[in-house]
């Protein structure tokens, strides 16, 4: 069967970090999705709605609104640089939900840069729910400037958010790091979102300390 597509327009735009943007759309009739889940998103503009990318939806689903939140590349003449140009009004063309990060139990969120976003939804989910409980989340960025939601994050978690800022640090999120933050990694769920390398790095890492692959939830 073939996917259906759906029209929405964008209702509100706002500029949340340097280069990181919040779009908050109409939401179809019927439309749903888990928290984590993302879909193919185009701009309804000739020559730009069969160039869809992922995005992951940031609100919850229980909202009456579809809420992207979207890192700006332009160096890439891509996608996102046209997303960038978009003002209220203009229209995105989506696919139907899809992705396999959800919330699954307690656990380690880990992520690097624009990779937090399927966490938004379900931390703000289980914050909604009173259900935070002991979750963690292991944010990498290059600098304080580049962190999105910094403070919702610290209002959810308190210091149970903890930011790796690269440009600071000279390391990035890897298994010393996950150790040293973490101490005992024996028991826990990890949740890992970002790019490819550090994903496949920190998932290779964490099943050579013993971590087992169900323990371990990431976009294949």
């Amino acid at each position: 069967m073939e996917e259906q597509e759906f029209i929405i327009k964008i209702n509100k735009i706002e500029q949340i970090t340097h280069d990181v943007k919040k779009l908050i759309c109409d939401k179809p009739e019927g439309y749903n999705f888990v928290p984590g889940q993302a879909t193919e998103v185009g701009v309804n503009k000739k020559d730009w709605q069969d160039r869809k990318r992922p995005f992951t939806f940031s609100n919850l689903p229980n909202e009456d609104s579809l809420e992207f939140v979207i890192k700006i590349y332009p160096d890439h003449e891509g996608v996102t640089n046209e997303i960038d140009k978009l003002v209220e009004g203009d229209e995105f063309v989506i696919g139907e939900p899809w992705g396999v990060i959800h919330y699954s139990g307690e656990g380690v969120f880990i992520a690097g840069g624009a990779g937090v976003t399927p966490f938004i939804s379900i931390l703000r989910d289980l914050s909604k729910k009173g259900e935070l409980g002991n979750n963690i989340l292991l944010f990498s960025n290059k600098t304080s400037e580049d962190i999105i939601l910094k403070e919702e994050f610290r209002e959810m978690l308190g210091d149970k958010a903890i930011f790796n800022l690269t440009e600071l640090e000279g390391k990035r999120i890897d298994i010393n790091y996950i150790k040293e933050k973490l101490g005992d990694l024996e028991g826990k769920k990890f949740y890992i979102c970002g790019p490819k390398e550090m994903v496949k790095d920190v998932r290779e890492s964490l099943i050579g300390e013993g971590i087992s692959e169900e323990y371990l939830v990431f976009e294949k």
